[in-house]
């Protein structure tokens, strides 16, 4: 896939700017605090409807603005779409296809693929095991775009048990009361769904990772990638996933309704990243860590080339800096022109001359971009 133009339109810093790219890969250059980063974050959310950032909407529009525009062209092997994602202070978002409004967000989904690096992406070893569910979960939307309606119904049943746990605090409603009943069959029947294909994807992804890890790390370090639900996972079926969590519900209902929140279920899964059998976040310096974090990233985009049958973009948010030099140079190998790739950085001393030469390079200032 080729995304031939972008226009951003009161999005972050960018008051109007439209791009045309002409090189498989463009390089970014500008300071700090200049838009670099913004303009990737435009290509991210019109591929996953998320920021890795987590804004809220009216984060991402200019100030003084109510609404802001990104519309991107892209060339795939069917043909060319035309995407737009418009943005608003006071109210919902809308998203289009070839100028007509798609109702189904899911629709809009998987038309162009992208994967994000950034320096933020170490917080992925370091960080909370929220990070690495939503970093899951980013990816699973890729793969799957129904996956994004999955989590959705989940999180929608989720804040609705645990208003209800709140009230039953407040009103002395016991766990055998038949509203406990509902609720938790609803969030067994949510979960199970999102359980299944966060396991599935692991299963997928972990081989490849711990390929690409071999790669770089010179066959000196082992890397394993284990999902680890909070409702135990012994057999995939789904009556036996649904049977376990229900199982550990009912064990902990008593907790739960103390505590008024839902203490069971995927919102407290885990995703265990382990190198030579120690924790990741445990183990050696900075330089292993990244080196973790670029397997797990190069992963993703063979993950998806293989499902999607065509190579998605890669966006590259000043991890060059990030990075050692042997480091780089795997990157960079791995890159080539096999998938356009939108890199950001503060100066130009990373790339050798080949990789100049055959790039195009747009310098940002002030939400400004120029040759």
């Amino acid at each position: 896939m080729y995304l031939k133009t972008l226009h951003l339109r009161n999005f972050r810093n960018y008051q109007e700017q439209k791009i045309d790219f002409t090189a498989a890969k463009t390089i970014l250059v500008g300071n700090n605090a200049q838009g670099k980063s913004n303009l990737l974050e435009g290509v991210e959310l019109l591929a996953t409807l998320r920021s890795h950032r987590m804004a809220r909407d009216r984060d991402l529009i200019k100030d003084g603005e109510s609404i802001a525009q990104i519309h991107a062209t892209l060339e795939r092997d069917l043909g060319t779409s035309d995407l737009t994602l418009s943005l608003r202070r006071h109210g919902r978002r809308s998203v289009a296809i070839n100028g007509e409004i798609v109702r189904r967000q899911m629709d809009f989904l998987g038309v162009i693929n992208a994967v994000e690096f950034s320096s933020l992406d170490l917080e992925l070893v370091r960080g909370s095991p929220e990070v690495r569910r939503n970093w899951l979960d980013t990816l699973l939307i890729q793969l799957e775009p129904v996956y994004a309606h999955i989590l959705q119904q989940y999180n929608q049943v989720l804040r609705q048990r645990n208003a209800f746990l709140k009230r039953s605090q407040q009103s002395g409603i016991n766990s055998q009361d038949s509203e406990f009943a509902i609720w938790d069959a609803q969030l067994v029947t949510a979960g199970t769904k999102v359980i299944r294909r966060r396991d599935r994807a692991i299963q997928r992804l972990a081989p490849i990772a711990a390929a690409w890890h071999g790669n770089i790390s010179g066959s000196t370090e082992v890397l394993q990638i284990k999902y680890a639900p909070n409702v135990p996972l012994e057999k995939d079926q789904k009556e036996d996933v649904q049977q376990t969590f229900l199982g550990k519900i009912q064990q902990r209902s008593a907790v739960e309704l103390h505590r008024g929140t839902t203490l069971v279920g995927p919102h407290r899964d885990e995703v265990e990243l382990v190198i030579n059998q120690t924790p990741a976040r445990q183990y050696g310096s900075q330089g292993q860590q990244r080196t973790l974090v670029l397997a797990l990233k190069l992963a993703e985009l063979q993950l998806i080339e293989e499902v999607v049958n065509e190579a998605p973009l890669l966006l590259l948010d000043d991890v060059l800096a990030e990075l050692d030099l042997s480091r780089q140079n795997q990157l960079l190998d791995a890159i080539q022109d096999r998938f356009q790739t939108l890199i950001t950085t503060t100066h130009l001393g990373s790339f050798d001359s080949q990789w100049l030469n055959s790039s195009q390079i747009l310098f940002v200032k002030a939400g400004e971009i120029s040759m």
